[in-house]
């Protein structure tokens, strides 16, 4: 009879850029069963809408997570906006937008270093950060900040950028897609990779509805489903389709994220040259009453944030599901009957944001 055991994998692993707990059921070298763990570095930022009022605490959203700090921020203004019936300046909708698919960028291209790092490809973890720089470089000129981006409030943005600053951003991607033409091409067609990827980690287009899969994760089983088309901020002036793959395997994963980086460069483009002049934002009075909820896709997914205020100036209530929240449930289907082997390279994958979920 074959030997049962658990073990632990994480929170400590070389492999994993975060703290990931899974107990692993093994049947000799394969996974029957994933148990994971939440909680691990707990928050509690959610309670802070209590001691932070409704526009101090757009900076806390935004430390949610670092990776997603522009998401986190918008997501959150968007919201109470919604609530508090503001209409944002044109502007302010075509900025918020540009710096989302920066964002978008500068995770993916975080994703594929650390990709690359745990299949022993070190000239690709180094070629991608190299690359990711730009986009932070690109951060720190418009925003002010790398990171921790702080140009989203409840109204605009507090952030203008001039005619300069976006014919740089224009030349900045042109030579980042440049660069990373080849970078794809050649990761995408090394044998190595598809060794390791393809065929493993599979999620059908039915598995991934019913589980709840948000993101790459659930177009590349097939699903035609990404939030941007929803048309928030700019997105409903711009024209693209979401990047799509069918396999459902851990190698379509990857080429939906790559996919992406290029329709990113597209819309920057399409919003720099769509941009309209005015105001970047509006005066906002009084406080929030009621409440509301706001979809945004996020660099790993579909994210939704919740708001509720009662007129005084802390909100009632904010929770936010963020797309690991939703990804761990089929992340947990796709590691039963894989080798413990290709355990670390499915979760990563995912791409999961353990920061975001464990708020």
């Amino acid at each position: 009879m074959p030997n049962r055991s658990v073990i632990p994998f994480g929170p400590q692993h070389p492999v994993l850029p975060e703290p990931v707990h899974l107990d692993l059921v093994l049947k000799d070298e394969i996974v029957e069963e994933a148990i994971p763990s939440i909680g691990f570095i707990h928050r509690g930022l959610e309670k802070l809408v209590k001691k932070r009022d409704y526009k101090q605490y757009t900076y806390i959203a935004e430390r949610v997570c670092g990776i997603c700090s522009c998401g986190h921020g918008l997501g959150y203004c968007l919201a109470v906006e919604q609530v508090m019936n503001v209409e944002v300046p044109d502007r302010a909708k075509y900025l918020r937008t540009i710096w989302m698919e920066m964002s978008r960028v500068h995770s993916h291209l975080l994703w594929l270093g650390l990709l690359g790092d745990a299949m022993g490809f070190e000239s690709l973890h180094m070629e991608s950060w190299r690359l990711r720089e730009k986009i932070l470089d690109m951060f720190d000129e418009t925003t002010g900040g790398r990171i921790i981006h702080s140009v989203n409030q409840v109204g605009g943005v507090q952030r203008d950028m001039d005619f300069a600053m976006l014919n740089g951003i224009l030349h900045a991607v042109d030579d980042i897609e440049r660069e990373m033409k080849p970078i794809v091409r050649t990761f995408l067609h090394d044998y190595s990779v598809q060794t390791r990827l393809k065929g493993v980690g599979i999620l059908s287009a039915d598995e991934a509805v019913s589980l709840g899969a948000v993101g790459p994760m659930l177009r590349a089983s097939g699903v035609d489903y990404d939030a941007r088309k929803l048309g928030v901020c700019a997105y409903g002036d711009l024209e693209f389709e979401p990047a799509v793959s069918k396999d459902g395997d851990s190698f379509a994963r990857c080429e939906v994220r790559l996919n992406e980086i290029f329709q990113s460069f597209s819309l920057i483009r399409q919003a720099i040259n769509k941009i309209p002049q005015g105001d970047i934002n509006v005066p906002v009075k009084g406080n929030p009453e009621g409440e509301a909820f706001i979809r945004i896709e996020q660099p790993r997914g579909e994210a939704v944030y919740y708001v509720k205020g009662d007129g005084s100036k802390y909100l009632d209530r904010f929770r936010l599901r963020t797309p690991t929240t939703s990804n761990i449930p089929p992340m947990v289907s796709l590691l039963k009957g894989s080798q413990l082997a290709d355990v670390p390279l499915i979760i990563l994958t995912i791409d999961p944001c353990i920061s975001c979920t464990e708020r």
